[in-house]
């Protein structure tokens, strides 16, 4: 050990980044997280973003645009309660997030004593919202908690490792010595044995579907061939979006639960289904036709069966079983011709129906779509259309690409799009939100304007929470969804943004395009009141018990 070696925690901290290819980190300083913001601010690119929530959406979105991990910093107490929320909806997607906390310092650790910015059991709320919490108690052993926290995130099935550092042990001397790059694990090989099931009831099938969710993300080459060699159909979830290019004639996509896919599954004689997670509102809270034939791969042990009966499980990666069934067969032809018709069908009849029911807001659509590159990341909050055409129609061809809250919370959207957009410079980021949404953490329109990245938001102003109006509507008098909103055209001068304004489906077919071209932040405001309402108002998929 040598002088030239001996820093803070902070210098460590950054080394550890680095290995993991982090060049940007987002969060918020506080007195107790000095050195570690002082260290990234010097030598790698810091992001002060306005509250903790935002700063791992932030580190959550860019994640998952880098296919990497992201990293946020946080106060103590009442700074780490306030990632709290952001955290579980890291954890609902299994992103790759380091979030680091500070701590009071060690002397005075669960004392009791009341001691500025500490908390009853703080390591026990982390481990409630984080694949896995833990405490520096050492500043030997630092940065071995680090990097087995880094590799524990980007493991599949991933989620946010969560590490608070007494104050005083960051301020300690640490002996910063370089590693190798930090990279995910490769996942484990699959035996003949364990793909049999699958195998043989591919040989049986005569009309089967595919139904990919999030855990195929990374096999979207090895999908993309099955569905091709098999001449199969394939639904998604909202996670599993770009694995295979959706303008593929095969792929009908997040709409398993529309009569489209509905039709398919019931005249099916197998689904295959492909690290998902069925969740509630995409199965139609669990009602779609699943045939009795179901053969489930999953990472998770227990997914198997546990929403859907299944004839076969097969626990493992996704892109192993891919790659194994590959090169285990060649599909015989045995899949009828007319049933790979009837899907290419399917994708057309289910995108036809939702067109009719979106009237002028398909051409907004249409015109996102015409204005961005395909590989620009759209990132979503939850909103009506993002909920309606933004999940389904919006076309995507790269996974990294579809970036939304799995968890389902409103107002993470805007932070997600900031971590994605500084990911990668090199082409447009957009947002979609809601007025509702946006008002959540609207401070992080500070964020934009300072670090001013190429970031279109779209601001869907109807005055309120309208998915929960339209919900209201249908059974009597609306309560506590009529917002007071911004005049957002004084909102962006006041912050120094560009705004431009969309009223009709022929503003956004001329307005979009000139705002991806100013290649920097630019709040694009779509007065719904002016533009008009879709002919069949949007309410979300899921059933309120009455």
């Amino acid at each position: 050990m040598t002088d030239k070696n001996i820093k803070n925690g902070g210098d460590l901290l950054v080394q550890v980044l680095r290995e993991a290819g982090v060049d940007t980190v987002f969060g918020i300083v506080s007195v107790h997280n000095l050195p570690l913001v002082e260290a990234v601010a010097a030598q790698l690119r810091f992001v002060p973003v306005r509250h903790e929530a935002g700063a791992v959406n932030a580190a959550d979105g860019y994640a998952r645009a880098t296919g990497g991990l992201g990293c946020a910093l946080t106060s103590t107490g009442t700074g780490a309660g306030n990632a709290a929320g952001s955290l579980i909806e890291s954890l609902s997607a299994g992103t790759s997030v380091l979030h680091v906390t500070g701590q009071v310092q060690s002397d005075y650790l669960g004392s009791g004593r009341g001691f500025i910015h500490e908390t009853k059991d703080q390591l026990g709320m982390l481990t409630a919202v984080s694949s896995y919490a833990v405490t520096v108690t050492d500043p030997g052993d630092a940065g071995k908690i680090l990097r087995d926290g880094v590799r524990r995130a980007l493991a599949a099935p991933g989620g946010p490792v969560s590490v608070e550092w007494p104050i005083d042990l960051q301020y300690a001397e640490h002996d910063v010595i370089g590693g190798p790059p930090i990279s995910a694990e490769p996942p484990a090989g699959i035996s003949a044995e364990q793909i049999a099931p699958l195998l043989a009831a591919i040989d049986a099938a005569e009309r089967p579907v595919i139904w990919a969710g999030g855990g195929a993300r990374d096999a979207g080459a090895q999908l993309t061939e099955l569905v091709e060699r098999w001449g199969v159909p394939l639904l998604t979830s909202n996670s599993g979006r770009g694995a295979v290019d959706e303008e593929h004639e095969l792929c009908v996509g997040n709409y398993g639960a529309t009569p489209a896919g509905r039709e398919l599954l019931a005249d099916a004689d197998l689904l295959v289904s492909l690290g998902t997670h069925f969740r509630s509102n995409e199965t139609g809270d669990y009602s779609i036709p699943v045939p009795e034939n179901h053969v489930q791969v999953d990472l998770d042990a227990a997914a198997p069966g546990r929403v859907f009966p299944v004839t076969a499980g097969i626990v493992g990666d996704v892109r192993s079983v891919l790659d194994a069934v590959l090169a285990s067969t060649d599909f015989g032809g045995q899949v009828d011709a007319e049933w790979t018709e009837r899907g290419k069908r399917a994708r057309v009849d289910a995108r036809t129906r939702q067109r009719a029911g979106l009237g002028d807001h398909a051409r907004l659509c249409d015109a996102v779509r015409a204005a961005f590159p395909a590989d620009s990341v759209v990132a979503r909050d939850v909103t009506i259309a993002s909920s309606s055409w933004g999940n389904r129609l919006l076309s995507m061809s790269d996974p990294r690409a579809n970036v939304f809250p799995r968890g389902g919370g409103i107002g993470q959207g805007l932070g997600m799009a900031i971590g994605s957009a500084l990911a990668d410079e090199t082409r447009p980021t957009l947002a979609i939100a809601g007025d509702g949404g946006l008002a959540v953490h609207l401070g992080e329109l500070l964020t934009v304007a300072q670090e001013k990245p190429w970031l279109v938001m779209l601001v869907f102003n109807d005055g309120g929470y309208g998915v929960l109006r339209n919900m209201q509507a249908t059974t009597g008098p609306t309560y506590a969804v009529d917002l007071a909103t911004p005049d957002f055209a004084a909102l962006s001068g006041a912050l120094g943004l560009d705004y431009r304004r969309i009223g009709s489906a022929d503003d956004a077919e001329s307005v979009l395009p000139e705002a991806v071209s100013l290649r920097g932040p630019v709040l694009v405001e779509v007065d719904l009141a002016a533009f008009g309402p879709m002919p069949t108002p949007f309410t979300p998929p899921v059933s309120v018990p009455r």
